[in-house]
């Protein structure tokens, strides 16, 4: 990256990261997707129950890897054969386990984090119950406040997510939200995360980099 480019993206990472601060999250932010990973791990520790939602930029960053490496226990809801069933009951077990990993659609420069769901267990594991919510989120995720953060989603995050995952949506075609009514809609609930109860809680790392959707 240009130097002149990476020093703003510098700044508002920075300026973002305090912005979070000051509204109880924990904030760090790493130059790359390898300090990324670092910073996760050292945050997790060893032996602790471990779950993750959807999320293009885990995989990217390696943090699924790290995961499955068999120092944790590890509620994997991509691991081969498991039925929808299974699926559902490790989206049960992850709101109480030690740890809970995510990205986010977007990231306020005021401190807040914006996402919208599908079947809601991602946004709800953020909320309430994990002991620790990391949040792992690149540079492209930063918008100036919740209205942008709602665009973002309805003309990025959403449509992107759609077509990965082969739904029969508006926003496949056109590649922007419609507001439809197919029921293979993924954009059902929409969560704005101002100020967290409990300081620290939710762990989020700014990554210089652009990761996922």
């Amino acid at each position: 990256m240009d130097r002149n480019k990476y020093e703003v993206m510098r700044l508002t990472m920075e300026r973002t990261a305090e912005a979070l601060r000051k509204n109880n999250f924990y904030a760090v932010c790493a130059e790359n997707r390898e300090e990324a990973l670092e910073i996760v791990e050292n945050l997790i520790d060893e032996n602790s129950s471990v779950a993750v939602g959807g999320s293009v930029t885990l995989s990217e960053v390696g943090i699924l890897d790290l995961l499955r490496s068999g120092k944790y226990i590890f509620y994997d809801r991509y691991a081969e054969g498991l039925t929808r069933s299974e699926i559902e009951n490790i989206h049960h077990k992850a709101l109480s386990a030690d740890y809970y990993l995510c990205s986010s659609n977007a990231v306020t420069e005021d401190g807040m984090l914006y996402n919208v769901d599908g079947n809601g267990n991602r946004v709800a594991a953020m909320i309430y119950g994990p002991e620790n919510v990391i949040v792992v989120v690149g540079f492209n995720k930063i918008v100036t406040d919740i209205d942008e953060a709602k665009m973002r989603v309805k003309n990025i995050a959403a449509p992107s997510n759609a077509v990965r995952l082969s739904r029969n949506t508006p926003c496949t075609l056109t590649g922007k939200c419609a507001d439809c009514k197919s029921a293979d809609r993924i954009c059902a609930v929409g969560v704005t995360i101002s100020r967290p109860m409990r300081p620290e809680r939710i762990k989020v790392v700014l990554v210089g980099e652009e990761l996922g959707y």
